[in-house]
């Protein structure tokens, strides 16, 4: 998995990712502490809130950043969106009304929402062998994991000795650090997409949604996406609740129940790349999804009783169980994506699943929160599992047992004149490619479906 990293550039994007996702990390806890400290006991409601308008800012400006990501000059849009975090994160430990973190938040979100798909659709350009972006994809999801692992840990050790506002002088200087590391490398020249040539930006901004609509394998991760969005909802806002109230444990163990979550998230995430090599993506990902409906009816039925000394062991284990079902669920969902779109679409299309599936959390986020504040935790948990369970369901019926390798762009659906896109096949499926006459390379040095040839990616 570590052989990706030889790749200078792709070594510094990922330094800077996990940076960045560290100092996420601490924000999350001091969020989740800031919040009790000054709503209470309703912390969930404005956790649920805060969260909610983090998820607007991603449905709503992520396409149009899709749309406009191949006429700006890429490093310049990530350095310029870690600058703007870095300067909301300063400024969050200085807020004294719940109105305030739903301003600052939205503006961070926003900052998010243009950094985040122009990041990854950057990464299958700068590693275009399927080997090496499905390694690149579980790093990747290690990544995300050491913010729900590793930071939790650190903010616990930091709580010990300071305040948690100063967990946010930390976010501040992630930030900054992966900002520096963008600019030490050259990023490779976004290629025009077909559908600003054929309909221009307001064409461009839609592709990658009807993109979604004409795929199965798109639509059924769709469901998924809501899948993991209830699980995850319920772990991030109200781990802080039942932690601090229903169990009564010390600020520290918030930060323990996150970690749990992310070590769960980790060991999937360090089996995956072995695993899809003789496994289909949709075998592995449409059990995740149930398994996630089936650990919240758990936790619904484990918080409608006194809690005992079995308690807090039992929340460790759901939520590690949880964090496992998510990186299945997510770890491979890029895969999807670079087999459905070309290089020149990578853009529009990452745009669009991080507006969709935030739209998923947009849905899951006030749900947890304002049921678990009004009707209580068990009915919360309840009803998450009944979105869980619908979502695999709805996916198992759209995602067709055999999912071809070859996916054309549906010209009754998308701007005509797009190419047709050859896709790798999955490792299922390679044993009967083999046998068929290897395709020529293209006038421009690359194999229709496949990313640019190392010699022939332009950087800038």
């Amino acid at each position: 998995m570590l052989t990706v990293l030889r790749d200078r550039t792709y070594r510094h994007l990922f330094t800077a990712q996990v940076i960045a996702l560290v100092g996420t990390g601490l924000a999350t806890v001091a969020l989740s502490l800031l919040a009790h400290d000054l709503a209470g006991a309703d912390a969930s409601a404005v956790l649920g809130t805060a969260l909610a308008v983090k998820m607007v800012a991603y449905v709503g400006v992520a396409p149009v950043v899709g749309a406009l990501a191949g006429r700006l000059p890429r490093r310049t849009l990530l350095v310029s969106m870690d600058l703007t975090r870095a300067a909301v994160a300063l400024a969050l430990p200085f807020v004294s009304q719940v109105w305030q973190v739903y301003v600052l938040v939205f503006v961070l979100q926003c900052a998010s929402a243009a950094f985040t798909p122009a990041f990854q659709a950057t990464i299958p350009l700068v590693l275009p062998a399927e080997r090496d972006y499905t390694r690149a994809l579980s790093l990747s999801r290690l990544a995300y994991d050491l913010e729900s692992l590793l930071s939790p840990a650190l903010a616990a050790a930091l709580l010990s000795v300071m305040s948690y506002n100063w967990l946010f002088a930390g976010t501040t200087a992630g930030f900054l650090a992966s900002g520096a590391l963008v600019v030490s490398v050259l990023l490779p020249t976004p290629v025009p997409a077909s559908a600003e040539r054929a309909g221009g930006v307001f064409a461009k901004v839609s592709s990658g949604t009807r993109l979604f609509l004409a795929t199965p394998r798109l639509r059924a991760l769709l469901p998924l996406d809501l899948a993991v969005a209830a699980g995850g909802a319920m772990v991030t806002v109200n781990t802080v609740v039942l932690v601090r109230d229903h169990l009564g444990r010390a600020v520290g163990d918030v930060s323990l129940a996150l970690g749990a979550y992310g070590a769960g998230s980790l060991t999937a995430a360090l089996v995956l790349p072995r695993l899809l090599e003789r496994v289909s993506d949709r075998a592995l990902m449409l059990p995740a999804a149930f398994a996630t409906a089936g650990l919240l009816t758990v936790l619904a039925l484990g918080t409608a009783v006194a809690p005992g000394p079995w308690a807090w062991p039992a929340l460790l284990v759901a939520w590690a169980l949880l964090g496992t079902a998510a990186s299945v669920v997510l770890t491979p969902s890029g895969r999807l994506l670079r087999r459905s779109a070309t290089d020149a679409d990578l853009p529009a299309v990452f745009a669009a699943r991080f507006s969709l599936s935030h739209g998923c959390w947009l849905l899951t986020y006030p749900l947890a929160g304002w049921l678990a504040a009004g009707a209580g935790m068990p009915v919360a948990a309840t009803a998450l599992a009944v979105v869980a369970l619908a979502a695999a369901v709805t996916a198992l019926a759209l995602w067709p047992r055999t999912d071809p390798a070859r996916t054309g762009r549906p010209g009754s659906e998308l701007p005509a004149g797009g190419p047709c896109v050859t896709l790798p096949a999955t490792s299922a499926e390679a044993p009967a490619r083999r046998s068929a006459p290897p395709t020529a390379p293209t006038a421009a040095g690359r194999t229709p479906g496949r990313g640019p040839a190392r010699s022939g990616a332009p950087r800038g």
